[in-house]
């Protein structure tokens, strides 16, 4: 186990313990991550601060079910994961193609070798590109972003999503295949 690991279980045994002032180092340590995989979910800065206080609350709830198989960085996206799939399913919002509000969370960044033109037409690429992503169906789109904005192995997006290696395979398939369709059009 690295010494992140150990740390990382002390400061949990420590808030389960009763010093709960420490939980707000593992928030200062994983609001960032959980914005951004929140973000590339679901869409505008609102829903994004809005889910993320929500994980942070449901992860508190949660923190004595944490075993440390895993990391608790797994933990945090599982959790992250779940909040964002039901309250999407709740409201029914997608990943909205119309950003302006949005430019503390947007990852993209102009490239210096493309001229205005071509840095405009790409924009627009990427934000159809969203807007597609956006309309996948949850698992796919969670599985998508896990596997394609956060680098994460088919086995992590298994553990994450709490489902098979094959299914995680299976989602990652059928959402390539459908953006690809969808962007033919």
């Amino acid at each position: 186990m690295n010494s992140s690991r150990v740390e990382e279980k002390e400061i949990v045994e420590a808030v389960l313990a009763g010093k709960t002032e420490l939980y707000a180092e593992i928030v200062k340590r994983y609001q960032q991550i959980v914005a951004n995989l929140t973000y590339k979910l679901c869409g505008n800065k609102l829903e994004v601060e809005e889910v993320t206080q929500q994980v942070f609350v449901e992860l508190y709830t949660a923190l004595p079910r944490f075993r440390f198989d895993s990391k608790l960085s797994s933990f945090i996206y599982s959790i992250t994961v779940n909040v964002v799939c039901k309250m999407m399913g709740r409201q029914r919002r997608f990943v909205s193609s119309d950003r302006q509000d949005d430019d503390d969370y947007r990852p993209e960044t102009p490239s210096p070798d493309l001229n205005v033109e071509q840095q405009i037409i790409r924009q627009e690429q990427l934000a159809q590109l969203r807007a597609a992503i956006g309309r996948l169906k949850s698992e796919q789109r969670t599985a998508l972003v896990l596997y394609t904005y956060e680098d994460f192995s088919y086995l992590q997006i298994a553990e994450v999503m709490q489902c098979s290696l094959s299914k995680v395979e299976s989602l990652i398939f059928r959402a390539k295949k459908n953006l690809a369709k969808e962007l033919k059009q």
